[in-house]
């Protein structure tokens, strides 16, 4: 175990075993508080910052992580958007800018909108992954209102997956106009919301996901290969990931 590693974990495990460790668990925002004593105060590793993509999904972090976490989520779950606000900040601090952990996000399509908004996300090189990610579950709640209100008709139109769907769900829903203030040109949007190759690859790799996990909903996790059992939130996840990283549970790098 090398001694960055070591010292990581112990800062962790310090928290993690202290008088009010538990309060902190049931906290949202409190791995994530740069002033708790989660943060050894020392110049971290800037792994949080490191995305590639892999068969199914971006990997966030550092690829030879001891630990390595899935995250299985649909754009259009409100659960979702909530775990990112409260929890995918924390991650980053905590656990992925060390190089403790990697976060490899995978989306579940659950219906056309999912399946438009997944193929945004993916739009663009692999280092702005996780900007698209957070921005479109960040602003949920405006894009989403847009489709519950829109006409009947319209919503069909868009329930359809197909290329005329996508591109008339980002136009009518400002999707596209979100983007490309990210620095993507509209013909470049529109590129990657016609690509029904991409649009069937990320299909099949959902089907895969439910097939190898069984995943019984969004969000939900796996931990080392793992699916965890009705872990569906952060504050859900927060005691798993602390029982993972006290010092007595840590596994030891190659």
């Amino acid at each position: 175990m090398s001694k960055r590693f070591l010292s990581s974990l112990l800062v962790i495990g310090a928290v993690l075993t202290a008088p009010g460790a538990q309060a902190q668990s049931d906290s949202p925002n409190g791995l994530s508080d740069p002033g708790s004593s989660f943060s050894s105060g020392e110049r971290r590793a800037a792994w949080q910052a490191e995305v590639e993509r892999t068969e199914r999904g971006h990997m966030i972090g550092n690829p030879d992580a001891d630990a390595s976490l899935i995250e299985f989520i649909s754009y259009t779950c409100g659960h979702c958007a909530t775990f990112a606000r409260e929890g995918e900040g924390a991650l980053d601090l905590a656990l992925l800018a060390p190089g403790l952990m990697n976060l490899e996000v995978r989306p579940v399509i659950r219906n056309g909108i999912d399946l438009t908004i997944s193929l945004l996300v993916q739009c663009g090189a692999p280092e702005g992954f996780k900007d698209r990610h957070r921005m479109f579950l960040m602003r949920q709640d405006d894009w989403l209102d847009k489709v519950r209100s829109a006409p009947q008709s319209q919503q069909t139109i868009w329930a359809r997956g197909d290329r005329a769907g996508r591109l008339n769900a980002a136009r009518a829903l400002d999707l596209d106009d979100m983007l490309a203030a990210r620095g993507l040109s509209i013909a470049d949007i529109n590129t990657c919301l016609a690509d029904n190759e991409t649009a069937l690859a990320l299909i099949r790799s959902g089907d895969a996901d439910r097939d190898e996990f069984a995943v019984p909903g969004t969000p939900s996790f796996a931990l080392d290969g793992e699916l965890l059992t009705d872990v569906h939130s952060w504050s859900a996840l927060y005691p798993v990931l602390a029982e993972r990283f006290h010092p007595d549970n840590a596994r030891s790098n190659p």
